[in-house]
């Protein structure tokens, strides 16, 4: 898979502002590299960014990690998930704490995270929990092109709240004809120069372009796994700020996915309920 780029995107792409990876990331992902990475490096590095390393340790102690003690320290998170768990973690904080900050996208990150939340708990549902901690950074920001968009067209704000309240399967569109790009373009280009992993950025890049895409061979099939995943997490928080889980992004896949994952629409509805039980204790 590669991201294709219009003319016209390259040109208007030459004036977006695509965040550069910060220095704390570009230490820790070199110390990853290492036949045997020092944990007191990676704990260091991570310290040394106080918005990154609050915002991990929200994280690993949120309910969608479900950890039965508290973790209290940087280091302590790092030597009890381990480096390859902890690492998809702080390119997802990371990459938030890069993306330009503003009030309007508060609800937005709200939902995201809910989003992120829910993705790793159906990730254990499922039978993948060795793809939760890539499934929590994709819920994060498989619509990370939003904030880009926002910061590069005045006029963006129309459509963020539009996506915010009716939901974003038909802004891609939109913008397409607007602005002759789209946040899935940003979002994937973004998680290209981030190096994300390839599966997520095909997840980003086709996100809202599922039309066959279960029996395509467009996409991995752990690109597959995480698409279902996300769709599924996306289905759930829908549910919840909605007050509807069926809506239209949900009924274009539901077929495919549940025969993807081999689920009957009773079990569908079981994995529902353990998924908001598990958030609702998040809130408590």
């Amino acid at each position: 898979m590669s991201i294709s780029v219009t003319a016209k995107e390259k040109q208007i792409l030459a004036n977006v502002n695509i965040p550069p990876r910060p220095q704390a990331l570009m230490k820790i992902s070199q110390e990853a590299k290492q036949a045997e990475p020092n944990i007191k490096v990676i704990a260091a590095a991570i310290a040394e960014d106080a918005a990154i390393s609050a915002a991990v340790l929200q994280v690993v102690n949120s309910a969608a990690f479900r950890r039965a003690k508290k973790v209290e320290s940087i280091h302590q998170a790092v030597m009890t998930l381990g480096i390859k768990r902890i690492f998809p973690l702080i390119k997802a904080v990371a990459l938030k704490s890069a993306l330009p900050e503003n009030n309007e996208l508060n609800e937005f990150w709200q939902s995201s995270s809910m989003v992120a939340s829910a993705c790793s708990v159906y990730s254990e549902l499922i039978g993948k929990p060795e793809l939760a901690d890539n499934a929590y950074m994709l819920g994060l920001f498989h619509n990370a092109g939003v904030p880009i968009m926002l910061q590069s067209f005045d006029d963006y704000q129309d459509l963020l709240k539009k996506g915010i309240t009716d939901g974003w399967a038909d802004i891609s569109e939109l913008e397409r004809i607007k602005y002759h790009t789209s946040h899935t373009t940003l979002g994937a280009l973004l998680a290209q120069q981030w190096q994300l992993p390839k599966a997520m950025i095909e997840v980003i890049y086709y996100f809202h372009d599922t039309d066959g895409i279960f029996n395509s061979g467009e996409l991995s099939r752990v690109s597959l796994y995480l698409l279902a995943i996300l769709k599924l997490s996306r289905s759930s928080i829908d549910g919840v700020l909605r007050g509807d889980c069926n809506t239209q992004e949900w009924l274009l896949l539901e077929d495919h996915i549940l025969e993807f994952l081999g689920l009957d629409e009773a079990e569908l509805e079981d994995m529902r309920e353990k998924v908001l039980q598990i958030l609702n204790e998040e809130d408590e």
